[in-house]
């Protein structure tokens, strides 16, 4: 039986991703590959991070009578406004986020850190926050790409962060119905050492998961590397307990399906800590899988590859689809192939003797009982194989599996280097789809190199579906004197091209304040107005995650004095 459960880790650094022991410096290949593709002179250690000592702090506008009533909640030990604490809840793990407090600016950090053991903890602290004019942050695991979690004052004088971590017990399983309660606040790992015990998995594993949330993945309507396979979090998730400002909410149903009106629910999957904080989720789980297959295969170009898959999602037999189904394009492909070592470097000899010269990787992994598995595979090759693949056997995937967690740490070496790198996706349908991956891709490298640099792109197909797939987009580019307004370019021009396509701003990273401006080309004018409705019913005072998500209301009833 495969085991899931991954080690833990501690929270993350102050200024960059997870446990710095797990990073591991740029090996000479790499470095020589950034300095051709980016045309850098040196990539040198030339932009650490300031000492923690030098970061930029204000002192917390919250007086002492507030911070007594929190003490009285949630135990003295319970509220920090301490300097470690209120720097690590400076924001999320955006490249903004990330150099903004890499340069020593923690000075929109939160006014207090509040570590909520229950329910009735959050909604004593609400009470307090509506009634002194505090602002509201729900920190899970902290991993916001999209500025999510960023402490906003918004109209109100002081802003403090929940953070959840306390929150992290499984609270409830059904084998025979498949479905498991845990509190809102518990990381992946723990989601996954809890249920292996009882044979299941929730087969959720974002890029983030080993610091990740469960109410971070409902309130983003995040999507695992699995989700081809066992669903997205919106999939998954039958029902949520909110505590919200004007009180508690339980929202879904844990029947097989339901005709009771519009579906609640879906307020709160996706809402970003806007309405409310998700104290708890029931979500599906599935058995543990008896084995994990694994595949690789390469195809001619991107495009090719991509009809592949959409063959494999459409014309296969039912339930056949691997779980895991990622396909690279010719630039992330070559990155791999240059970057891998030696048996990386024989498979693209060997695909050039094949005739692709420029090929498109994927990678699959099927789950499931043994004999199964192995029948699914075999028909899965055969589509495959006419569309044009070649079967390069499972190491490609092994290793991509083996490391499929470090990516940002990656992130927090280039920065230092000064080697700018950010991320974005979407997702299109099956007939927009090249249309979008050459659009954006050309907008993001337009935007790189207008700041006199050159730039480089590679893209990924992370998810499948019989109507589309999503697009994946890594670049990077020289880190500008004002890395902010570069990466602002960058993101402005790939987000137009995404709109103007009609593509989706954003298939599983959330809205947060980047995607933001450009919701209202996705929802209309008039969603926008029905989920401020919403907000207004459930957050009256506006103190919810302000800016995020939505427009923040501008409310007159609100005081700039100390709280």
């Amino acid at each position: 039986m495969v085991s899931y459960v991954t080690e833990e880790i501690p929270p993350s650094v102050w200024y960059g991703w997870g446990d710095p022991a797990r990073a591991k410096a740029l090996g000479e290949g790499a470095l020589g590959f950034l300095r051709t593709t980016l045309g850098l002179s040196g990539v040198q250690r030339d932009n650490p991070p300031v000492e923690h000592s030098e970061v930029r702090l204000v002192p917390s506008a919250l007086g002492e009578p507030a911070l007594e009533e929190l003490r009285g909640i949630c135990g003295e030990e319970h509220v920090s406004t301490g300097r470690s604490e209120r720097i690590l809840h400076a924001g999320g793990k955006s490249t903004p986020d990330l150099l903004r407090i890499r340069g020593g600016d923690a000075l929109g950090a939160p006014d207090a850190v509040i570590f909520p053991g229950s329910s009735e903890e959050v909604r004593e602290v609400l009470g307090i926050c509506v009634r002194r004019r505090i602002a509201v942050v729900a920190f899970g695991g902290g991993t916001s790409v999209v500025r999510g979690v960023e402490p906003l004052r918004g109209c109100f004088a002081a802003v403090l962060t929940l953070d959840m971590r306390r929150m992290s017990k499984l609270l409830d399983i059904d084998p025979l119905s498949r479905t498991a309660s845990f509190e809102a606040g518990i990381r992946g790992p723990g989601i996954e050492a809890a249920l292996e015990p009882h044979g299941f998995t929730m087969g959720h594993f974002p890029q983030s998961h080993q610091e990740a949330t469960l109410g971070g993945y409902v309130a983003t309507r995040s999507a695992g590397q699995a989700s081809t396979g066992y669903g997205r979090s919106d999939a998954l998730v039958k029902a949520v307990h909110l505590e919200t400002p004007v009180g508690p909410m339980d929202v879904g149903s844990l029947a097989p399906g339901s005709a009771a009106g519009p579906k609640l629910l879906d307020v709160v999957v996706g809402s970003e800590g806007t309405m409310g904080v998700i104290t708890s989720a029931t979500v599906k789980i599935a058995p543990l899988p008896a084995r994990k297959s694994y595949g690789a295969w390469s195809f001619p170009d991107f495009q090719a590859g991509a009809a592949a898959l959409r063959m494999l999602e459409q014309d296969g037999v039912r339930g056949d689809m691997p779980h895991i189904c990622r396909l690279s394009d010719t630039d992330e492909t070559a990155a791999t192939f240059k970057l891998g070592g030696f048996k990386t470097g024989a498979l693209a000899s060997y695909l050039r003797r094949r005739g692709q010269s420029s090929p498109a990787l994927a990678l699959f992994v099927w789950e499931g009982p043994k004999t199964e598995t192995a029948a699914r595979k075999r028909r899965s090759a055969r589509i495959l194989r006419a569309a044009g693949g070649v079967g390069l056997g499972p190491m490609p995937a092994t290793a991509w599996e083996r490391g499929r967690f470090s990516g940002p740490y990656l992130r927090d070496e280039l920065l230092t280097r000064g080697v700018y790198v950010e991320t974005l996706e979407t997702a299109a349908t099956w007939t927009k789809l090249a249309a979008t991956y050459a659009a954006v891709r050309i907008a993001i490298l337009a935007a790189l190199e207008a700041g006199g640099g050159r730039g480089y792109v590679q893209t990924h197909v992370s998810h499948v579906y019989p109507d589309g797939a999503s697009l994946y987009f890594t670049f990077l580019g020289g880190l500008e004197q004002d890395a902010q307004a570069q990466n602002a370019r960058v993101k402005e021009a790939a987000s137009n091209a995404i709109v103007a396509t009609g593509a989706t701003i954003t298939h599983h990273h959330g809205v947060g304040r980047d995607h933001a401006p450009y919701l209202d080309a996705e929802i209309g004018e008039l969603g926008i107005k029905v989920l401020t409705g919403i907000k207004e019913t459930l957050d009256p005072s506006g103190i919810m995650n302000p800016g995020k998500l939505i427009p923040a209301p501008t409310n007159p009833a609100a005081t700039k004095e100390k709280p």
